[in-house]
């Protein structure tokens, strides 16, 4: 038996079916991870779903990723990935990051994120690109698609909540490679967010490489 669920707090499909309707068949979503984390790179996933209003029980627990659990996001996700037609990631690296801004960097995370679109197992093995986006909040003037920010995209699109399911999976699972590297502090744990544990390791080792400088640390 599938549990209900309170539809207020989960995404629908409203605004895409009125772009299916309007004629729009590829409507992507858009959202990032790791735009306040002090380390790491911020990273963004595109998401296109096909056309079907069912999806909103096929994928009926996948909501904004910082609504659920750690273990729903990594069961979700390969959901997802199965179900789109098509997916991407993109990250931009803490020196980008440094150097361009955190917006115009996120912007540059989620244009690789469209870049690398590539077809699920169950699509067509021809290249998808889409024809509408959904984002949450992000405006891309040099993209020349039809658009809409939403405030709050992920609590309102499923397209924008799938995408920010794929990028913070995406993005936990950079930042665990990178506490191979950086073991000392606990990358693993917090993903570079400002937690107390990582504050505590700034001030007694300094910064590394992966740091954004740009950002207000403590040490």
């Amino acid at each position: 038996m599938t549990r209900a669920l309170d539809p207020a707090k989960y995404p629908s499909l409203d605004y895409e079916k009125r772009l299916w309707q309007a004629g729009y068949q590829r409507v992507a979503g858009i959202d990032e991870a790791g735009r306040g984390a002090l380390a790491g790179p911020v990273c963004a996933a595109a998401v296109l779903l096909p056309a079907d209003p069912s999806l909103t029980q096929t994928l009926r627990e996948v909501r904004d990723s910082k609504l659920m659990t750690r273990l729903a996001r990594q069961a979700w996700a390969p959901v997802i990935q199965t179900i789109a037609l098509a997916c991407g990631i993109g990250f931009a690296s803490a020196q980008e990051i440094d150097a361009l801004g955190i917006v115009p960097a996120t912007k540059l995370a989620a244009l690789r994120a469209l870049d690398s679109l590539s077809p699920s197992p169950l699509s067509s093995p021809a290249p998808l690109s889409p024809d509408y986006l959904l984002t949450d909040y992000l405006v891309f003037p040099n993209i020349e698609l039809p658009q809409t920010a939403l405030v709050k995209g992920d609590r309102l699109s499923l397209s924008v909540a799938a995408a920010s399911v794929l990028a913070k999976t995406a993005r936990d699972a950079r930042m665990r490679e990178l506490d191979s590297l950086y073991p000392t502090y606990g990358f693993a744990r917090h993903k570079g967010y400002g937690t107390r544990l990582h504050q505590e390791a700034i001030r007694h080792i300094g910064l590394c490489e992966i740091h954004r400088k740009s950002f207000s640390i403590s040490r």
